[in-house]
């Protein structure tokens, strides 16, 4: 009997433990696990995994706004343009009648605008690279009013994507959504300064996701929506109907220059990725083989007796580059890259593109008919090439 007492304790009391470290890892969810030791730490909000989580009609999206829009700021460039004078104002004699310095180049400070969105209380924010490309000056301005100076930590042209810095304290920081969880007919809204009138918010839906091969970036996954983006939302958010950011808007189909319905924004889980290693490196680290590519198509399949259209092609190749040092030459297919199926020209860049410089691959090519298994040594990729 005294035995039986002991354990029914013991029991007891192991019970009342697990339930006490159940609540407190409920309360304090940040005990589970530490940061990463090394490089730079920058504290972002997070909303949780959005699998199971579906959209709830509702009748006003005013919350949605509220949480967002004042993380979404107004970015102000500035940039000394160079302009050649005509002939005829260097004339002595025109110039006797009409006057002029008789300089052969005309300086004037161009302006323009667009938008960004806060991503941490340190002052970092997203935006296009095609917003602050060139600028002398850089201003930002929130929503409560205040201004700042803000400096370039780094860009990246080819998913059009920069990197900014402001020193101001209490700023408003947006909660990053899940954008591989966004299905086509979800809700979205745009939040940016349209046309320089001030904060607006349009609302759509998702028309389509991972829209690709449109000719606006090197690596390309867009989000398509009706959302209206008009010249000036370039770099301000695109948010689920939470509040949470899910892209950075970033181009417009337009015959007009307006919005016709048919807007892209850059998805948030690729512009995190390319800020982290902005921040980070000051520029993003890809990986790259020195190879041109292009999609097989019917005609190119059947004049290179390729038994299907998987893979790509190589149209040219760099001297010295990975590829050519690895033994691979134009006309060659590539069916795989590290072992993974390759099916178009996105899916090849981005395999390359996400392999660590210095790491070895195989990559497997057709060549007159013949299956040949090459071992490639990837490096960095240049800014602007393939």
């Amino acid at each position: 009997m005294r035995i039986y007492k002991q354990l029914v304790f013991l029991f007891q009391f192991i019970t009342i433990g697990l339930a006490a470290a159940f609540v407190i890892l409920y309360l304090y969810p940040t005990l589970r696990s530490a940061p990463p030791a090394g490089g730079p730490v920058v504290e972002i909000r997070e909303a949780p995994g959005a699998a199971v989580r579906r959209q709830a009609p509702v009748f006003s999206y005013a919350d949605a706004v509220d949480r967002a829009a004042p993380a979404v700021v107004n970015v102000f460039t500035a940039k000394t343009i160079e302009e050649q004078v005509h002939p005829l104002l260097r004339d002595p004699l025109f110039r006797r009648f009409f006057g002029g310095d008789g300089e052969a180049t005309r300086r004037r400070k161009e302006t323009s605008l667009g938008s960004g969105v806060i991503i941490s209380e340190e002052g970092y924010i997203l935006t296009n690279h095609h917003v602050i490309n060139m600028a002398d000056e850089i201003k930002i301005g929130l929503r409560d009013g205040r201004t700042a100076r803000a400096r370039l930590i780094g860009a990246d042209p080819e998913t059009d994507l920069a990197v900014l810095k402001i020193d101001l304290p209490g700023l408003k920081v947006i909660t990053l959504g899940h954008s591989r969880d966004l299905r086509v007919g979800d809700v979205v809204l745009a939040i940016g300064n349209p046309f320089g009138v001030g904060q607006a918010v349009t609302s759509g839906i998702v028309s389509a996701t991972g829209r690709d091969m449109l000719g606006i970036n090197t690596f390309e996954n867009f989000i398509q929506t009706d959302a209206a983006i008009n010249p000036g939302n370039s770099g301000g958010a695109l948010v689920n109907a939470r509040g949470e950011l899910i892209g950075i808007n970033s181009a417009i189909f337009s015959r007009s220059g307006g919005s016709q319905g048919i807007g892209f924004a850059i998805p948030i889980q690729l512009a995190r990725s390319v800020m982290q290693q902005i921040i980070e490196h000051g520029h993003v680290i890809r990986g790259w083989l020195g190879v041109a590519i292009q999609d097989l198509t019917e005609e190119l399949a059947r004049s290179f007796d390729l038994p299907s259209r998987q893979g790509v092609i190589i149209t040219n190749i760099v001297v010295d580059g990975p590829a050519d040092q690895a033994g691979l030459t134009r006309g060659d297919t590539i069916v795989r890259i590290n072992g993974q199926p390759v099916t178009n020209v996105r899916h090849a860049l981005t395999l390359i593109s996400q392999t660590p410089p210095g790491s070895t691959i195989p990559v497997v090519i057709l060549r007159q008919g013949k299956k040949l298994e090459k071992t490639v040594t990837v490096m960095v990729r240049p800014v602007g090439d393939s």
